[in-house]
């Protein structure tokens, strides 16, 4: 098992992090009206997306890595930590009803298991023993790629995690919000959101959580944008599973082919449900079966599938 570390170097390792940085400057803020709290947090928080913005190249460079390999069957799996592991999961999650993936294709890891997505586990993120056993479950190939989230960037668990991905020859990507981090050292691809201190000092589930949020949000929309998973900005891979999302079903195939109810209804009916199908089936004037053969043969991609029926 890993040993602990020594709490004094821990501690003077923790000092020299931004986003453990103590600010003096809110030292009164529990004496402030809650509306001035509110407008200081919301003015920190204001910060963020310029952090994001000047990372763009590298998170760029990241989808269009991921993309390759999730075209060729690889998995996105995140890995992390807490707030960092809890922000995996929840992305991961989302990619199913939203994009039509597969179960397995994204995956989220956190240190602990499923208990640690609602609780704390103690000392789960200390090991990277953990990560490496967490992940050798997923029997990784070179076509996945492993994507380690940790705010301070030197937690054992994401580090651990990168560590054996780059081992078994997947892609490796380390998410920090702190600059020179090891994680980021440890990858292949280093993305590092510097946001600063936080509000409250070391509570990371602020503004780094809200950096890794919104870059976890871009890789996995951006990456599932390539893959063909949209048409234009319409969710057309979209799972209906339940009223709501039948009933965005048959808004974005009239949005993306402008066809009345009842012709809809009818694309839908002979697609079974599928909504990227029924566009074809409108656009191209084709039959359900005809849809599903030209979708496959193009890899999915509904573009491609319009041209080669010449729609």
């Amino acid at each position: 098992m890993t040993s602990s570390p020594d709490p004094q170097e821990l501690r003077a390792a923790l000092e020299t992090l931004t986003t453990e940085a103590f600010r003096p400057d809110l030292s009164e803020i529990d004496r402030l009206p809650t509306l001035d709290i509110a407008r200081l947090m919301n003015a920190e928080d204001a910060g963020v997306p310029a952090a994001v913005a000047a990372q763009l190249p590298a998170i760029a460079a990241v989808i269009d890595a991921v993309a390759d390999r999730m075209a060729r069957g690889g998995r996105l799996v995140y890995a992390g930590a807490g707030t960092a592991g809890r922000l995996g999961v929840l992305d991961a999650s989302e990619c199913p009803p939203t994009f039509g993936t597969a179960p397995g294709q994204v995956v989220g890891v956190i240190a602990g298991g499923p208990p640690a997505v609602v609780t704390s586990v103690e000392g789960a993120e200390d090991s990277r023993e953990l990560a490496e056993a967490d992940l050798a479950a997923l029997s990784l190939t070179p076509d996945d790629t492993v994507i380690g989230v940790s705010a301070s960037g030197r937690t054992p668990y994401a580090v651990g995690a990168v560590a054996y991905a780059r081992s078994r020859g997947a892609l490796t990507v380390g998410l920090a919000c702190n600059p020179g981090s090891a994680l980021a050292a440890a990858a292949d691809h280093g993305i590092e959101v510097v946001v600063g201190p936080e509000l409250l000092t070391g509570s990371t589930r602020l503004k780094a959580g809200t950096a890794q949020k919104l870059v976890l949000n871009m890789i996995s929309t951006v990456t599932m944008i390539r893959l063909g998973k949209t048409f234009g900005n319409l969710m057309v891979d979209v799972r209906a599973s339940n009223d709501k999302l039948r009933a965005r079903s048959r808004r974005i195939v009239a949005l993306a082919t402008g066809a009345a109810d009842g012709t809809v209804e009818a694309a839908l009916a002979a697609a079974d449900g599928e909504v990227k199908n029924a566009i074809l089936v409108v656009l191209a004037g084709v039959d359900g079966p005809t849809a599903a053969r030209l979708l496959e043969e193009s890899g999915g991609h509904l573009r491609a599938a319009l041209a080669a029926a010449g729609g």
